[in-house]
């Protein structure tokens, strides 16, 4: 297989400082996301959130789990172009994008945490006596565990060569392709499934997000945030780490990206006008404002990256990575919150937004992904080895 495809640079530590100005806000972030979690654990969740019974989920369950594991997808969408696709050209982007949704979804997992209310109950979800398998929330809480152990056992060869574990590689390499088949499908039926609950929340979600196509939605979404992560991930490393852009690899992967992203605008567009949902957008209300917000962010890669000449501009692939993941954002946003309605005209009353520590505890686990991502970059094989240091 190796014959046909262009062979890579192994991946090699960044190396460099660890501490600088970028750890240390992150350091501080993470500091105060601390203190934050031990008031909600020891007095609960009103002590540091605005959640209501109008909106019993709030800014870290759409954030920190629903979008922070569509950011993660990065992992899965090109795992599946390399092994499933078999474009091997794409490999050494394979381990970068394995990490950041490493831990994308390691967070999303512990985020879950702070916002159930007895959450010293937390452990029932992996006790079959607790079990609900009709549940779309088992389903999704069960996919994301198990994705996340399968995400550390194809991370693992990192640190085994970082260690020098060439026997324990070994063996694993063995049963990688299972880890890669498990890898495509677990991702694929949550993400679907995190769109299913808001089939489950009926009536409550306004027309524009309320569909049985919606899990369709957020799984075409989830790959194409993947590609935009990447995007957004391969330029940011480029500009911090100066280091090569990898623009080979990058330009077709910004193409596949718009494909896909073609074929969801099509589902989405289609699906509005088969349901007859599409007049809701031009009502003079926020749900529809913020439909063409999330629509606009959706078409701006085209707009951007369209031509051959634009995907090979680092700028611009960079802004079409940052403008479909703020789309990605916008459609779980305006599916959970915007277009909720907290008692379908009965109940009306309920408002709701983030409080300044929910706030901070989201930035605080951003923080925590770059701190992480620095740290790993640094000190184990992620990004492929520069052109510099193979002369050494």
């Amino acid at each position: 297989m190796a014959g046909n495809h262009p062979q890579h640079h192994a991946p090699a530590p960044v190396g460099g400082k660890l501490f600088n100005g970028v750890t240390l806000v992150c350091g501080v972030l993470i500091a105060i996301l601390v203190a934050i979690l031990v008031v909600r654990f020891l007095f609960g969740l009103g002590a540091v959130t605005n959640l209501n019974d109008g909106y019993p989920w709030g800014l870290w369950i759409v954030v920190d789990v629903v979008i922070g594991s569509a950011f993660a997808c990065g992992g899965f969408s090109v795992a599946m172009l390399v092994y499933i696709f078999n474009k091997g050209e794409y490999h050494p982007l394979v381990r970068p994008a394995l990490l950041a949704s490493l831990f994308g979804y390691s967070l999303a997992g512990i985020g879950v945490i702070f916002d159930l209310g007895r959450w010293w109950n937390f452990w029932h979800i992996f006790t079959p006596g607790y079990a609900n398998p009709n549940s779309v929330m088992f389903e999704v809480a069960v996919c994301i565990s198990a994705y996340i152990v399968v995400m550390w056992l194809e991370f693992a060869p990192t640190f085994f060569e970082k260690w020098g574990m060439k026997e324990a590689k070994r063996k694993l390499n063995k049963v990688l392709f299972f880890l890669v088949a498990l890898g495509t499908v677990l991702p694929m039926m949550h993400q679907s499934s995190l769109g299913t609950m808001i089939v489950v929340m009926g009536v409550q979600i306004n027309p524009l997000w309320q569909t049985k196509l919606i899990p369709l939605h957020f799984l075409l979404t989830a790959i194409i945030l993947g590609y935009g992560v990447v995007l957004f991930e391969s330029c940011l490393a480029a500009s911090g780490y100066r280091r090569k852009i990898e623009m080979h690899l990058l330009e077709p992967l910004a193409k596949i990206m718009l494909g896909v992203l073609a074929v969801y605008l099509v589902v989405r567009f289609g699906d509005l006008l088969v349901r007859g949902a599409l007049p809701l957008a031009f009502q003079p209300k926020l749900t529809a404002l913020a439909f063409w917000v999330e629509t606009i962010a959706f078409l701006a890669p085209f707009a951007i990256i369209g031509s051959a000449s634009a995907r090979r501009n680092p700028a611009k692939l960079f802004l079409a990575g940052v403008a479909i993941m703020f789309a990605g954002v916008m459609l779980r946003f305006n599916a959970f919150l915007i277009g909720y309605d907290t008692g379908t005209g009965v109940d009306p009353g309920w408002t709701y937004f983030p409080s300044v520590p929910e706030l901070m505890v989201t930035i605080g686990m951003f923080a925590i992904e770059v701190l992480a991502y620095i740290i790993i970059t640094r000190r184990f094989p992620v990004l492929p080895r520069e052109e510099t240091q193979v002369a050494h």
